[in-house]
């Protein structure tokens, strides 16, 4: 199926190859046409399903073919939940507009660097916003945006958007845009929350819902690995060094996590540097530079790499620690194995782990077979006693108050 088949003129059709689609993905074919004639979106879809461009391409066509204004006027706000989706997304739009007759400004904002050269860089207007909701509020603040003339809103990853706090930024937001626009709310995920978020959103959505085909799903290949919890490092370092992985992506839980583990790969003569919110804005845009032009060869980030970081040819992700829900571990694992690459994702899964990881099989539907590695293996083969209401850890099976009165009542009988 050819782009142009999609209601694309040439000028984007041509966009989409250059970008290296040969053909419509999933939800390039799904959401491009409802997007061009005006209607919502309500849209889900696998990590790396070249979503960016399934709304970029229909959003960029439409606002080339309106009359511009003097001084620009804001027309299209693109919401992200981090400062790296917003680079990626921001990246991606301005290489798929050069393809355009008239020229768009596409600006991007985020927090944790200096306003003033996003304000500069508002100067004369723009036609495109992808910010995150906190710098875009601190720009409304400062006068150096206006909402008023905003005629297509994208919520992107919008379940993120609200697992990070902002529901009250995105109220502000949508009480400054105008009660007529078009609106596309994506999502990976969609809790109570979200449901809730697109049911005030959107009016009469056309709803697409897309599964990876067999044919089309990440060639990556899950490998489980039994090690006690305190080897984990030397294992890791082990692996780095035999395996033969170029970069490596590695999951931990925290932030002191990432610079201990960072750190003591640096000492073994590795390349490691850590990556988590933390760090200033330059610093983390250095390290994703330096990972990406594989100057540095492991990357120990939390969970702020699990989405919108997009590195061509990661080989290997590595889940040092397990993710708190299943749909992280989704998340953590689609860094590798992208635009049709293999890849490796590999979890340490020790006594105390061994129950989570069997619930993240359970919920996704797999089965990973455990591997042992000689000098490594297991000595401990019991998990830590716990308490009798814990959950393991496990995100969204925490004990609700009832149940915890009930534990309460239970043992005081």
């Amino acid at each position: 199926m050819p782009f142009s088949s999609l209601g694309l003129d040439p000028a984007m059709a041509r966009a989409a190859a250059n970008k290296g689609y040969a053909a419509p993905t999933a939800i390039q074919a799904a959401v491009i046409p409802p997007i061009l004639q005006g209607r919502d979106i309500l849209g889900a879809a696998q990590t790396g399903s070249g979503k960016t461009a399934a709304f970029s391409l229909p959003l960029l066509q439409r606002l080339a073919s309106e009359r511009p204004t003097a001084p620009r006027r804001l027309r299209a706000l693109i919401l992200v939940p981090t400062r790296e989706l917003a680079a990626q997304v921001g990246e991606s739009m301005r290489g798929l507009a050069q393809h355009l007759a008239s020229s768009l400004k596409i600006a991007v904002a985020f927090g944790g660097v200096s306003i003033n050269p996003q304000m500069m860089a508002l100067r004369g207007g723009a036609d495109v916003m992808i910010a995150t909701p906190g710098r875009l509020l601190d720009l409304v603040d400062h006068r150096a945006l206006k909402l008023s003339a905003v005629s297509m809103l994208v919520l992107d990853e919008a379940d993120r958007l609200l697992d990070l706090g902002f529901a009250d930024e995105l109220g502000r937001i949508l009480a400054l845009l105008p009660a007529q626009r078009q609106n596309l709310l994506f999502s990976a995920t969609f809790p109570a929350a979200v449901r809730s978020l697109a049911e005030g959103l959107l009016r009469e959505p056309a709803r697409v819902e897309v599964q990876a085909e067999p044919a089309e799903a990440p060639a990556i290949l899950q490998r489980a690995i039994e090690v006690d919890a305190g080897r984990r490092t030397q294992l890791l370092r082990h692996l780095v060094q035999h395996e033969g992985w170029a970069r490596v992506l590695v999951f931990v839980a925290t932030k002191h996590a990432a610079e201990i583990v960072a750190d003591k790969l640096r000492k073994a003569g590795i390349d490691a540097e850590p990556f988590h919110g933390v760090l200033s804005q330059g610093k983390r845009t250095q390290v994703l530079a330096d990972f990406k032009a594989s100057r540095v060869k492991v990357v120990v980030a939390t969970d702020l790499a699990a989405r919108g970081i997009d590195v061509v040819q990661l080989p290997a992700v590595v889940n040092y620690d397990l993710p708190r829900s299943a749909v992280d571990y989704v998340h953590r694992i689609g860094r590798t194995g992208r635009a049709g690459e293999s890849g490796v994702a590999l979890s340490f899964v020790s006594a105390d782990s061994e129950a989570h990881f069997r619930l993240i099989e359970k919920r996704q539907g797999l089965n990973v077979p455990r591997e042992r590695v000689a000098g490594f293996e297991p000595v401990e083969t019991q998990a830590p006693a716990r308490a009798p209401d814990s959950n393991g850890g496990v995100k969204g099976k925490r004990p609700s108050k009832k149940d915890k009165l009930r534990a309460a009542k239970a043992s005081a009988s």
